[in-house]
């Protein structure tokens, strides 16, 4: 006879999983965008490593449609006709400016209210008004006067929007003690001055620097707004050219000024309106005392009065 147990009887229920909904493909979706995103990642990354600073500047302009692009290609795209590729690769000549003034800047540069001041042909009657007696003429000495007051004006209102540019802008930080803006005999004078860590141009060479490019950038957008006349100087300090006999101070200063030059143009300045260009070596340091200063080496603008020519043309009418 079978020995009997007293072992409970144990019954295991599992339930079934038929309510649960089965797992989607959303996470695939997550994914692809993940792996999406870090490809334009490493692709950013490889156009910051193999891109000069100018595709760099193209690519950035691409990306604020509210620039006017000034670049006659017919790309006018992404890089605005320059291609990447390694140095030798055919490049456009003209790359629109990466700084733009805002138009709160430049306001008070026109003179459009001045203009409208102007003294008219002497014994002219004013018929605007109804009024038929001749306009008093003005003397040559009371039209110069108003004219230099005009043109004193104008001068204040440029360096106040370079000032402000400089302090403003975010690509221009740091520059500020490369920037001197005064009033000489000659006119408005604009000058972009090495500093011992932030130089215009390489020791030695006359291609400008990127920091010069902006600031030359920024001074063509001031200059355009003024009729006056542009001059143009190069300037080094006294320490002797090390790379030949043949070639020095004077060579290297004009030709700094010549690129400069070039720059303006390419920023959008007309031709005709650059008086001259001179090279004038360390005979003019802005530093007399230390003829070696970093800030000898410099390139001055100077917007060149017109009051004085302006009033003789205009009594001689």
């Amino acid at each position: 006879m079978a020995k009997q147990t007293n072992q409970p009887l144990i019954i295991k229920k599992v339930k079934g999983h038929a309510s649960h909904a089965p797992h989607g493909g959303a996470w695939k979706v997550a994914y692809a965008d993940f792996v999406t995103a870090m490809m334009a990642f490493f692709l950013l990354l490889w156009l910051l490593n193999v891109t000069t600073d100018i595709q760099k500047r193209g690519i950035a302009d691409y990306f604020q449609p509210t620039v006017a692009s000034k670049s006659t290609s017919g790309a006018g795209g992404v890089l605005g006709g320059i291609a990447l590729g390694p140095p030798g690769a055919q490049q456009a000549t003209t790359v629109p400016p990466s700084l733009t003034l805002s138009q709160p800047m430049l306001r008070d540069l026109s003179g459009s209210d001045d203009d409208n001041q102007d003294a008219g042909p002497a014994d002219a009657p004013d018929t605007a008004r109804g009024n038929t007696e001749p306009v008093k003429k003005l003397s040559e000495a009371e039209l110069e006067r108003q004219l230099a007051e005009r043109e004193e004006r104008r001068f204040a209102a440029a360096e106040f929007a370079l000032r402000q540019a400089v302090d403003q802008l975010p690509e221009l930080k740091g520059l500020a003690q490369n920037l001197i803006v005064d009033r000489t005999p000659e006119g408005l004078r604009i000058q972009l001055v090495d500093q011992d860590k932030s130089p215009m141009f390489a020791i030695g060479s006359a291609e400008p620097l990127d920091s010069a490019k902006k600031l030359i950038a920024v001074v063509t957008q001031v200059v355009q707004r003024l009729p006056n006349k542009v001059s143009i100087s190069g300037h080094t300090d006294a320490t002797a050219y090390a790379f030949g006999r043949k070639y020095g101070n004077w060579e290297l200063s004009a030709d700094r000024a010549n690129a400069s030059r070039r720059e303006f143009i390419g920023d959008g300045l007309s031709a005709e309106r650059i008086a001259r260009v001179v090279g004038l070596a360390d005979e003019d340091p802005l530093v007399p005392d230390e003829p070696t200063s970093p800030r000898n080496r410099r390139i001055s603008i100077v917007l060149l009065r017109a009051a004085k020519e302006s009033a003789s043309a205009a009594a001689s009418r």
